[in-house]
Parts: C-alpha cells; structure tokens; sequence
C-alpha cells in the first residue's frame, strides 16, 4: 500500500493527501457533506510515542494544576486557559471533550484537516472553523445561527454536560476564535489549551494520527449538518441546546439610522459617533495605519476611526501562551484602555480579535464584544469611514 493516500476533504472539496502510512486496505465510504466517495481504513489510528528530548513536566501557566478528581461542572470559567499538564491528567474523563480548531491564513497554505489527520491530542475532534460559519455570506467564517451551531455541535458529540478544550497548532491562534463561539451561544465551560499543540508536544506528551475513522465521521456529519440547517432539511438528535449572548457580538446588520448617503449603520458606526466601547484593533500596525496592503483584494486599508492598535501577538509570550495578568494589563494600559468600560475589538475575520477577548478574560473582563465581519466587512463596505495614519476619516 502507498505510503500517501488520497481523500476526499469533506470540507470545501479540498483534495488532501494524507503523509500517514496506511496497513490495511481501505474501504470506501459515501461523505455525509457532499456525497462523494472518501476511503477509511479500518482501525487506521496510530499512536506516535513521545520524542526523547523533551521535559515531561512544563511549567503549567494557567489556574489549574494536574488534578486527582474531575468535574467540569466544578472548575472556574474565571480563567480562560488551562494547560497541558492539566489536560493530560484530565485527558480521559467522560464529560471532558476536546476540539482541534486548528485555521490558518490562506497565505500560510497550511491545510488544517490534513494536519489534523497527521497528528492531533489523543480523542480530539476536528472543528472547522470555515465550515460551522454562516452560509448566507461571502465573509470567510461567519457565526453561523444558533440552529446551525446546535446542529453542527451536536454533530460531533458534545452536550450541554460536557466541558471543553480547544487548540490550535500555533499556540493560542484560531481556538481563540471557538472558545468565543460557545461563549456566544451560552457555554461557558470552554477553555484554550494554552500554547496549544506546540506546548503539548514540546512536553512530550503523545499525540495520534486518524487518516480515518469516527472523528472524521463525526467532523463530516457536522458539516453535513451546517449545510442542512440552512437548507431548511430536517437535521439529526439535537444534544446541545444554545442560549445565545447577544452583547458578545456586533454585526453589521442593522437598525437603520439616517446617516451618510442614506446608508444604514451598524453598531460599529454608531459607536464611532456615541463612544459607548473602546474599540480595538488586533491587526497589525502597519494595516491599521494603512501602510500595508490587506491580504484580501477589494479591501481598503486603515482602520476604524477612533478605534485603538493592540495587535494579537502582545497577548502572548514567546511560546504563544498567554501573558500573566500583570504583563496583560501593561499592554492595554499603555494604549489607554480602561478595563472598567465597555470593550469591542476587531481584527480581519474575527479571528484574532477573540485572542484580545482572551487576554481581557484572564484580567477578570469576561463582557468583551467582537465584531464578527471585522475589517474585511468593514473596509470592503462603500459607505463606512475609514481613517489611516495621516487622516481622520
């Protein structure tokens, strides 16, 4: 048998080849998302044994140490991160799920599921975080509604009981992003592997590799899932009931206002006029000041006017964790951020801008809001102001 083999993504009809050598002959299966063939192997997970070298104990930086007993129900969502020692002691509790989340920028030409399949965290899950988004728009990864979430969560097993991890492979990346999704939608008991895969292989723990099996059955189901719901088809058992937040998300769909050219404003343009949250921007400098081009075509460059620069990466330390609380609250204070009002941030995509979410979170700021269309709605809009380094508006 090939060492390689080729599947059939079930999301977006990606071709991925799978670098995982394969022993059994595969057999072929219908996907649930787009009804093509894709091959499983039976039994096809491997464990992969942790690498000599590494220290076997890291530095936990988060609240919760190795623990003797287990209950999601009975750890604090104060603290928005827990570490690897913690979740290797807690790995194989029932009510304890855990979700790669693992999304990268489209110029990294990274493929998140076939890194996923090569290798994960023991029983981790794959959450895509471009297919459990909104189908109604051409914005990259959307919040999908409160029906297509439940739907796609359930997909995958988790319920309402259940607590949950989620990583990324660079650190505190994209999970950001997941862990402000079931935030949005009522669940509470989510939290950010800190430093994500990095932090749990350089500790020498044991990660697996699934070309194939019930984690892919279940990540495809709930893509399926996605597709039905805004479809208007009847979906699978519900097992995960959402109580969404509003005050967790702006949007740029509004309430009209009477304003510039007729256009309607959002929550973001009154905000520019009321002043009612500190809006900050998680992109680079240089991009909100409008020196560098944006990544994405038809964008225009700048930021939001009024709107304040703390780019992502200074939430974290050099190995992607996140910064103590001390070191946190520097970064926001020296931009003249007030932890005692309100918050909003913003990044590209919605993506980093919940790594800020995370950060606030630890500095005891859980009521921070994201708005979720980010520059990319913003600066492709004809009608919003834009405001770079040498302008106003």
């Amino acid at each position: 048998m090939a060492a390689a083999l080729f599947t059939r993504s079930l999301f977006g009809n990606r071709l991925i080849r799978s670098s995982v050598a394969l022993y059994q002959k595969p057999r072929i299966f219908t996907s649930f998302f787009n009804k093509r063939p894709f091959y499983s192997c039976p039994n096809a997970v491997y464990l992969l044994h942790r690498s000599s070298g590494f220290a076997t104990c890291a530095m936990a930086s988060s609240a919760f140490g190795t623990r003797s007993s287990f209950s999601t129900q009975s750890i604090s969502t104060i603290e928005p991160v827990v570490s690897v020692d913690w979740l290797h002691a807690n790995l194989k509790e029932p009510d304890l799920k855990v979700l790669d989340a693992s999304w990268y920028m489209p110029d990294e030409q990274r493929n998140p599921l076939q890194e996923y399949q090569v290798a994960h965290i023991p029983g981790a899950l794959f959450f895509d975080v471009d297919g459990i988004s909104d189908r109604t728009t051409n914005l990259p990864h959307m919040l999908p509604s409160e029906e297509a979430f439940a739907a796609a969560v359930s997909a995958l097993g988790i319920e309402n009981k259940d607590g949950v991890v989620v990583y990324d492979g660079k650190g505190i990346f994209s999970a950001a992003r997941v862990w402000w999704m079931f935030r949005v939608f009522g669940h509470e008991r989510i939290w950010v592997l800190d430093g994500g895969l990095p932090a749990w292989r350089a500790s020498g723990f044991d990660v697996e590799s699934s070309a194939s099996g019930d984690s892919i059955l279940k990540a495809s189901a709930a893509s399926e899932a996605i597709e039905k719901v805004y479809q208007r088809q009847a979906v699978g058992l519900i097992t995960f009931e959402t109580r969404f937040q509003p005050h967790l998300v702006w949007t740029l769909e509004q309430v009209s206002i009477e304003g510039m050219k007729g256009a309607s404003y959002s929550e973001v343009n009154q905000n520019i006029e009321n002043k009612t949250h500190q809006h900050i921007d998680a992109r680079s400098k240089a991009r909100f000041d409008g020196i560098a081009p944006e990544p994405r075509k038809g964008i225009r460059s700048g930021h939001v006017p009024g709107s304040k620069c703390i780019p992502f990466a200074q939430m974290l330390d050099s190995s992607q964790k996140l910064l103590p609380v001390d070191e946190l609250k520097k970064r926001f204070v020296q931009e003249g951020i007030s932890l005692d009002s309100p918050v909003i941030t913003s990044c590209g995509t919605g993506v980093t801008a919940c790594i800020l979410a995370l950060g606030l979170h630890r500095l005891g700021k859980p009521d921070v809001t994201v708005y979720d269309g980010s520059w990319t709605e913003w600066g492709a809009h004809p009608e919003t102001p834009v405001a770079t380094s040498d302008s106003s508006s």
